[in-house]
């Protein structure tokens, strides 16, 4: 089971640009895709960077497979799609450094042990 985390950023954007039904379809995915099955949607260049689309939005997270976690970070819809992708690009390393700190903060912080053998 993954943690499913959003940044204050998407948290903001969440509210200011969708309704109350896009939010409950977001909530949705979240519990019922996200939490169990991280890789759905389509990578966005990387195999731990995703969208989805829900509608005629597009939401876009991170994977954090050693954390067992997933960081929403983003929505668009088609016509700023790339300008969003390329944004989150630029800021991978603070979503890295939020999701390590609101898992401690959240006192569930820990590396997940890799499978033996594998490197």
């Amino acid at each position: 089971m993954y943690s499913v985390l959003q940044a204050p950023s998407f948290e903001k954007e969440l509210i200011k640009n969708l309704s109350l039904e896009q939010q409950r379809k977001i909530d949705r995915f979240k519990e019922k895709q996200l939490s169990t099955n991280p890789y759905v949607g389509d990578a966005c260049g990387r195999p731990f960077f995703r969208e989805k689309r829900l509608g005629n939005k597009r939401v876009y997270f991170l994977i954090y497979d050693e954390f067992s976690a997933v960081l929403l970070v983003g929505l668009s819809d088609k016509k700023t799609q790339q300008i969003t992708i390329d944004d989150i690009q630029d800021a991978l390393d603070n979503y890295s450094d939020y999701v390590k700190e609101e898992l401690k903060r959240r006192g569930a912080f820990y590396l997940r042990t890799p499978p033996s053998g594998s490197q």
